[in-house]
């Protein structure tokens, strides 16, 4: 074994279940890494090593004694700081909640701790995910591990550089508008949003719950797979969790994807100022290979991404506005200024707004799901371009350039990103699998089948 922290969380739980690699030997190589690097990226708020060196010494002995949990076991996996942990702070970089340590886990973390994962801490975060990467909030911003002076995305910031530097196996993120998927998109690794209802959000600060969704950072889609077989399930005590069958997907994320109907979605992105060359080019690319994979991809058309967007945005705004206007009102001082702005935007939408946008969203799934008859998945650009650099951004970034991954937000749709290649400059370069409400199997296939298919996976950042 060469790196030990490039070992994807398959091939981890493999080593570990032959015993040929111990928990804590696997942690403490991460520790290692963290020590030696992160002080540049600046993707945990707080690394939790004496608890995560005891958790992998359990491990170690569960296993030795023939109790292994099953593939997350000694398995380390950091988790974005909106999510509540037991006896460790949960600050959603904000100096609102800087001294907040809960006393009960998160349900999802409740079921990684269940299923033997070694939690190495909390990672950074835009302030209660709505905020941007701006000088005003208590915790540096993380970086890019491709290119330092390059964002990593948001919101789950530190996820998406965590996994990408090799600080742990997977993370985890949350999704309102897109905050798995950006970041896993800029940070060329997999991020998985699933279906809305499908993973439990108790624990988890709200942004706007009528869209938030939790879920899995990682450098394969089976990587994925593996966290969501011990994350999916229903949770009677959140009120959105949707009572479903169980779903193998991992063992989903290693069947053929020959037959699959994949309908690409290139009006979305491919206009004069859209998505970069490189990109478009990109995607073509991967269409190609998903064809020769067996796959019949053809180009379809869903409503204007507009749409989407202005429905999204409005219905966001409203939300997050009625949980955090009675917190912005009476401590103003203590949100930065980008995050308190965009919150008190809810304040000029009225109620009329918010009930016609909730019915056009209603118009939107029902309009993707008959552009999506005869088809499988549907398959569109992760993001425009290059990662944007550290300066201002506006406050009111949505109202320009539309989301690439907001519709599946609307939607409710499970979507993955897939890293596709890097362009000229080096920045990477994604495209996003969306598939029918549920059927989070049939993505995740075909994004693993993908990646086994193309050389992208063993390509890591030069730090």
């Amino acid at each position: 074994m060469s790196d030990l922290t490039s070992l994807t969380i398959a091939q981890a739980s493999a080593l570990i279940a032959r015993g040929e690699l111990k928990p804590s030997t696997l942690t403490d190589a991460c520790l290692a890494r963290i020590d030696r690097l992160d002080s540049r990226l600046n993707a945990f708020v707080t690394l939790t090593a004496d608890l995560a060196r005891a958790s992998a010494a359990q491990a170690d002995r569960e296993i030795a004694h023939g109790h292994r949990r099953g593939a997350l076991h000694g398995i380390p996996i950091g988790i974005k700081d909106i999510y509540e942990t037991a006896g460790v702070r949960t600050a959603c970089q904000s100096n609102l909640r800087i001294d907040h340590v809960p006393t009960i886990d998160a349900e999802t973390v409740a079921r990684l701790r269940a299923a033997g994962a070694v939690i190495m801490g909390k990672f950074a975060t835009h302030e209660f995910a709505t905020g941007s990467a701006t000088p005003d909030q208590p915790f540096p911003p993380s970086r890019n591990p491709w290119n330092l002076e390059l964002q990593p995305g948001g919101s789950s910031s530190g996820s998406g550089t965590a996994v990408a530097a090799g600080f742990c196996a997977g993370a985890m993120g949350s999704d309102t508008s897109g905050s798995i998927r950006n970041p896993a998109g800029w940070c060329a690794i997999s991020g998985h949003k699933p279906t809305y209802g499908l993973l439990s959000r108790r624990g988890v600060f709200p942004l706007a719950p009528s869209f938030d969704t939790t879920g899995p950072l990682a450098w394969t889609a089976e990587d994925c797979a593996l966290m969501m077989d011990v994350l999916a399930g229903h949770d009677p005590l959140d009120p959105a969790s949707a009572s479903v069958p169980p779903v193998a997907y991992a063992k989903a994320a290693r069947q053929s994807i020959a037959g699959l109907r994949i309908g690409l979605v290139k009006h979305w992105y491919a206009h004069a100022d859209g998505a970069t060359d490189d990109m478009v080019k990109g995607i073509d690319e991967a269409a190609k290979v998903l064809r020769d994979l067996g796959c019949t991809v053809e180009e379809v058309t869903l409503p204007d991404i507009n749409d989407y967007q202005a429905c999204g945005r409005v219905i966001i705004s409203t939300e997050c506005h009625t949980i955090y206007r009675s917190e912005v009102d009476k401590h103003p001082e203590k949100f930065g200024y980008t995050t308190r702005r965009r919150m008190q935007l809810g304040a000029f939408l009225t109620a009329e707004q918010y009930v016609n946008a909730t019915r056009f969203r209603r118009k939107l799934q029902v309009d993707t799901d008959a552009a999506m008859h005869g088809f499988d998945l549907l398959m569109t650009a992760n993001h425009w371009g290059p990662p944007d650099r550290f300066e201002n951004p506006p406050i009111f970034h949505f109202l320009g350039k539309p989301s690439l991954p907001n519709p599946f937000n609307v939607t409710g749709q499970p979507a993955l990103t897939v890293c596709c290649g890097f362009a000229r400059d080096g920045s990477a370069l994604a495209f996003q699998l969306a598939g029918r409400p549920f059927d989070d199997a049939t993505v995740l296939a075909a994004g693993s089948a993908y990646e086994r298919a193309t050389p992208w996976r063993d390509k890591r950042p030069p730090l």
